[in-house]
């Protein structure tokens, strides 16, 4: 039971995290070269996204008899929805912060990703 608690801890502390991250200001964002940026800012979003999903369904696995499958796409799709959202704060509330359908896309790439890996690691039911 304890697992079960610290899991849900690390996933909320996680959500946290990310929400923090992508709610700097572009001012305090380090500065680095365009073709880097492109490159990394897509793979941070990627594992960010890939990573928040594990937690999730992690988390979602301790209970009593689940249909995991269910419950992992329904997570993938919050964290997609979360993904968007948060491209929509950061282009009306955060400064030089802007709306990215890349980053759009890598969000849901590792939210995909973290499905699959999920399935794969706790198969059809747990019990």
């Amino acid at each position: 039971m304890k697992t079960f608690k610290a899991s849900i801890l690390v996933a909320v502390a996680w959500l946290a995290l990310i929400t923090i991250l992508l709610c700097i200001p572009g001012s305090r964002l380090p500065k680095i070269n365009w073709e880097d940026k492109i490159l990394l800012d897509k793979w941070v979003h990627f594992f960010l996204f890939l990573i928040l999903v594990l937690l999730w369904c992690t988390y979602f696995t301790g209970g009593s008899k689940v249909k995991v499958k269910e419950i992992f796409l329904k997570i993938t799709i919050l964290s997609m929805i979360y993904g968007i959202g948060m491209e929509i704060v950061q282009h009306y509330f955060i400064p030089l912060r802007s709306f990215s359908y890349g980053d759009i896309i890598a969000d849901g790439l590792g939210s995909v990703a973290g499905y699959f890996i999920s399935v794969k690691r706790f198969g059809q039911t747990r019990i």
